[in-house]
């Protein structure tokens, strides 16, 4: 199982700006920048993330991006949900193009979908706060101040 890099990048967003105080305001330049990400891709990103009301965009001249909400109510889990339409580990967990012939008799489909659900019990654990409370480390990592 791998997260698409369009959830991995709207994790990096919101860890990037997360780390910014409510008064400074982040730009997709320095995100991308910092990541090394398309800055086109990223404004896709940050226009999906503002669109789920997760970030805000702040138009002008000294214009950029902060969250919308405090990093507390910012859920892994439930954001994982959105951006991961499809989650069909295998084959028989689409039931419309399930062919596989031991479907009816197999287990594995249910040990899979139990891990399913404790991997999103995990994350429904974890909010913006958690993953950026080591903020100093971060922020070296980056070659940023604060």
């Amino acid at each position: 199982m791998q997260l698409k890099k369009y959830t991995d990048y709207s994790l990096r967003v919101l860890i990037f700006v997360g780390l910014k105080s409510k008064d400074d305001l982040a730009s997709i330049k320095e995100i991308s920048d910092v990541y090394n990400i398309s800055h086109n891709h990223l404004g896709k990103i940050v226009h999906s993330l503002a669109k789920l009301e997760l970030i805000e965009s702040i138009r002008g001249r000294n214009g950029g991006i902060r969250l919308a909400k405090e990093a507390d109510q910012i859920n892994i889990g439930k954001l994982i949900r959105v951006l991961e339409s499809d989650f069909t580990l295998l084959e028989c967990f689409d039931k419309g193009t399930n062919h596989c012939v031991i479907s009816p008799g197999c287990t594995l489909k249910h040990v899979l979908n139990k891990a399913l659900h404790a991997f999103y019990r995990v994350l429904d654990d974890v909010t913006l706060k958690d993953l950026i409370e080591n903020e100093e480390e971060l922020l070296g990592l980056m070659s940023l101040n604060k």
